[in-house]
């Protein structure tokens, strides 16, 4: 019902109503005229009621008699072409009312296919390729003026990203430089041979982990920047499961130190032959979207939790699923953990040591490669995170 509603209002429809309630208040005008035009013209005096014809007139009264005979005759006859010309002008009107709506919707269809070229070439462009233009051709019309307008908005749209990832990029960059010369001040001051108060050294080991949270920062940002540059080279077939395997295998201190327990659904050993979730992209990407995936479920995780992990294929699309147990989330604010800077509850703010850019790089990095993020709050606690991806063929020949 509510799809009828929507498409009840299009234009099109709009103006197929338009033209066909036109159409047929003209032609019932023109054919209220000319039925009142021929109606004044059958008018006749004295009509006499119609009978056998008298006989052949002898005298005078027999004459009148015709005349009288004749005249009821003419108006009967005209009255049956009357009714006629009634009957016949509702069947053409009805007829030409059809062919009028018929006529209407191609018309309409005709005069709004520029503007339904151009709302889909509109939603075709993102924030990805807005470098595509519309380019309308055709006369210097209102809707050649639209699409005009429309391009020259998305120029500065493209300039406008362009300009922000740029400083990103080079404010990232520039930043390093004083960062490491930090680092190195306080590597120099605290090497020098005469003995270092306490209270410095603990100053310089906070000021070294602050040091290493921006770089962890600065390096996020130059990851999103890269990402959504869409410059994907070197792209290659890989592996959901071997790179989970992979990210879990040089985790297993941290791991360790949290006693967490791994639950492995598909995710099998390097070199196992029912390994099938496999995509195509760039590895350096791909690898840092896991490894993020991974950290998270690790460092977010409770002592002594879980964590469930499992590579799935459903025909077109590879899934990695994580799931971790904890407490019972919302999930408004588990929709919002994709954009940067967003943490759940406070215990995420500071005694995590994260950017707060993982999930927000894991989701320009699966938008990159054609695929999405799926960030779930799991009804009995804790999280569920899955990054879907356009599935590959595995290669003939397996890396080993």
């Amino acid at each position: 019902m509510r799809k009828w509603r929507r498409r009840a209002r299009t234009v099109r429809l709009r103006f197929t109503v338009l033209y066909g309630v036109m159409f047929l208040l003209s032609g019932v005008g023109l054919l209220a005229i000319t039925n009142l035009v021929g109606l004044g013209g059958t008018r006749v005096a004295q009509p006499a009621t119609p009978g056998t014809p008298p006989v052949e007139p002898t005298t005078l009264t027999a004459a009148f008699d015709r005349i009288a005979w004749l005249q009821a005759q003419l108006s009967d006859t005209h009255a049956a072409q009357s009714r006629q010309l009634l009957i016949g002008s509702a069947v053409a009107l009805a007829v030409m009312g059809v062919v009028s709506v018929v006529l209407g919707r191609v018309i309409a269809g005709r005069v709004l296919r520029p503007l339904r070229m151009i709302t889909t070439a509109a939603r075709r462009i993102s924030a990805d390729n807005l470098h595509e233009r519309l380019a309308v051709q055709g006369p210097a019309d209102e809707v050649k003026d639209l699409a005009d307008t429309i391009d020259e908005l998305l120029e500065r749209l493209e300039g406008s990203f362009a300009a922000q990832r740029r400083f990103v990029a080079n404010a990232s960059h520039e930043l390093r430089t004083p960062l490491a010369t930090m680092r190195a001040s306080l590597d120099v001051a605290l090497a020098k041979p005469e003995p270092v108060p306490a209270q410095t050294a603990a100053l310089a080991d906070r000021l070294r982990t602050e040091l290493d949270q921006v770089d962890r920062l600065l390096e996020g940002f130059l990851m999103l920047t890269r990402t959504q540059h869409g410059a994907l080279a070197d792209r290659t077939t890989l592996s959901l499961s071997r790179l989970a395997t992979a990210a879990l295998n040089a985790r297993t201190t941290d791991i360790a130190a949290k006693s967490l327990t791994i639950h492995s659904g598909s995710i099998h050993s390097l070199g196992t032959a029912d390994d099938s979730a496999w995509t195509q992209g760039n590895r350096t990407l791909l690898t840092r979207m896991i490894d993020n995936v991974i950290d998270n479920a690790i460092t977010h995780n409770h002592q002594g939790g879980w964590i469930r992990l499992a590579a799935t294929t459903d025909g077109t699309t590879a899934r990695l699923v994580v799931e971790t147990g904890g407490r019972i989330f919302d999930q408004e604010q588990v929709d919002r953990l994709a954009q940067p800077f967003q943490r759940l509850g406070a215990d995420r703010t500071r005694s995590d040591n994260g950017s707060g850019l993982g999930l927000s790089i894991v989701a320009a990095i699966a938008a990159a490669h054609g695929g999405a993020l799926d960030l779930r709050a799991r009804p009995e606690g804790g999280l569920r995170v899955a990054v879907s991806l356009p599935l590959a063929a595995m290669p003939a020949k397996v890396p080993a």
